[in-house]
This record gives structure tokens, C-alpha cells and sequence, in this order.
């Protein structure tokens, strides 16, 4: 069940520090009853974060494909990695 709570109570913000970092899923916040905000950890920003690098590389890879039809081993693409990001 998500949290959710009014952006009144932002006044809280110790409360709402240890409650995001207890709960590590986002704090939804709403104004006047609709959604505004979200509020959470910086740890669970940070795999969200990686998260999306991790699925947009993957829909990268996707349309690449698509418009090549070719696929490379996997040794390869380690060996290309490797290279562009270590010398």
C-alpha cells in the first residue's frame, strides 16, 4: 500500500526523513487531493536511477537490433565495453 500523505505535512521533516528511509518506497504527496510530489530515500533514488540506465541501455540494445539485425557475442560486447570505458 503506498504512503501518501497531505503537503502540509512537509512541515514534518524529520518524521518524514525517518519514514522514507524505514519504508524505502516512495512518499506520494498531495495538494489540494491531487499529486504533486513524491518524496523518498536517497538510497532508492539511486536504484531507481540504476534501475532506468539499466532498462534504457536494454531498449537501446532493442532498436539497435532492429534496424541492424545483427547480434554480437558476448565477448565482443565486453571487449567494446572494456575499451570505451578503461582504455
Amino acid at each position: 500500500m503506498p504512503t501518501i500523505i497531505p503537503i502540509r505535512d512537509l512541515r514534518n521533516t524529520s518524521e518524514i526523513s525517518e519514514m522514507a528511509h524505514k519504508k524505502q518506497e516512495p512518499i506520494f504527496v498531495t495538494k489540494n487531493g491531487y499529486s504533486d510530489l513524491v518524496v523518498m530515500s536517497a538510497e532508492l533514488y539511486e536504484q531507481f536511477a540504476a534501475n532506468n540506465r539499466i532498462d534504457q541501455a536494454i531498449t537501446e540494445a532493442e532498436a539497435e537490433f532492429e534496424l541492424t539485425g545483427e547480434a554480437i557475442d558476448a565477448k565482443t560486447a565486453f571487449d567494446e565495453l572494456e575499451k570505451k570505458y578503461f582504455g
